[in-house]
């Protein structure tokens, strides 16, 4: 049994924290999925341009230099900026702000093609006979599409969820008191860092569990009445 030393409710706090931040993440990561889906399956070049640049380049730079230019660098950019033009202002970025949109930012390059892959899932043949039958567009992508791009994409999703809450210690760099900055402020006051170390992994580890099984619960609802070959 670990002896958290009275600094189990840092932990607790942590864990709350956590969760928010991978909470408000993944709403925009899921908003920016579905854009960059749509931009990579546009036949407008302009958009497909663009939604190719994000999922490139934000997948091939790591999310802690992404979080360290949010948070540090952006703020000091404007200012640099707003001085040229005869400006004098502060600009100071709520850590946990930034934490989690870099963190929505980052992952929604993922969403986008794990959207992009559901929606290439769908039968065209599903498509063309809803438009064939009179179906507006609108009718077609609630009654059709979507049911069935939410059904393929949940996989994915539930993937990039659970790395995504991994990921969220990260922005312990930037003094957000979430679960690793609470777990590493305990180990130091009471010198002992296996056991808050050990026991924040535990925690993350019981998160993806649950994560899992809740996943693999909407997984066969999601499912449910399609036959299986």
């Amino acid at each position: 049994m670990f002896d958290l030393k009275g600094y189990g409710w840092m932990l607790w706090d942590g864990v709350q924290l956590t969760l928010a931040v991978a909470v408000c993440a993944m709403v925009v990561a899921l908003f920016l999925g579905l854009i960059g889906a749509w931009g990579k399956l546009s036949s407008v070049p302009v958009a497909r341009l663009a939604a190719e640049t994000y999922t490139t380049v934000i997948r091939g730079v790591p999310e802690l230099i992404l979080i360290l230019i949010v948070y540090y660098g952006v703020p000091t950019l404007i200012q640099d900026v707003a001085e040229t033009m005869g400006a004098d202002i502060f600009v100071d970025f709520n850590s946990f702000i930034a934490g989690f949109l870099t963190i929505g930012f980052v992952y929604g390059a993922f969403a986008t093609e794990v959207f992009r892959g559901a929606y290439q899932a769908v039968p065209r043949g599903q498509i063309e006979a809803a438009y064939a039958i009179g179906m507006s567009r609108m009718l077609m992508a609630r009654r059709i599409l979507l049911p069935q791009m939410w059904r393929f994409a949940l996989p994915g999703l539930g993937n990039v969820w659970m790395v995504l809450i991994k990921a969220t210690a990260l922005i312990s760099v930037i003094q957000l008191p979430e679960l690793m900055r609470n777990a590493d402020i305990a180990a130091r006051a009471v010198r002992q860092p296996f056991t808050f170390f050990f026991a924040a992994s535990l925690i993350y580890l019981a998160i993806t569990i649950v994560s899992m099984t809740v996943q693999h619960r909407a997984e066969a609802w999601a499912n449910r009445g399609v036959r299986r070959s």
